[in-house]
């Protein structure tokens, strides 16, 4: 079962958003990395960031889903309609992509290493 381990706030203001849900939520906002920086949102609750929103999605939130096999789960969500916008990109502990669900939603995918 994919659970959903993160979440991303894509905004063109993003230095606005980190100050915004710092100061009405509390939360506690990292250093920028390549225009993302992470947030804790609390000690028992999922992890995520706010990013500077690429061309392809610049604004809203984008849950993150962990799945065994990125590759997998990219021809699954093809098959059943789904849109691919980001292949799957590596990083030092994980692989990502992005999709667009046949209804227009924007997620995630995370494969940990």
């Amino acid at each position: 079962m994919g659970k959903v381990v993160g979440f991303e706030i894509s905004s063109q203001s993003p230095k606005e958003a980190t100050k915004f849900y710092q100061d009405v939520f509390g939360w506690k906002i990292g250093e920028d990395n390549w225009d993302y920086w992470p947030v804790s949102t609390g000690q028992d609750s999922i992890g995520g960031g706010i990013a500077k929103g690429p061309n392809d999605f610049p604004h809203g939130t984008r849950i993150q889903i962990e799945v065994e096999c990125i590759e997998t789960a990219i021809d699954k969500a093809k098959v059943s309609g789904a849109m691919v916008v980001r292949e799957k990109m590596e990083f030092e502990t994980f692989f990502l992509a992005y999709l667009v669900d046949p209804t227009g939603n924007g997620i995630g995918l995370i494969e940990k290493k």
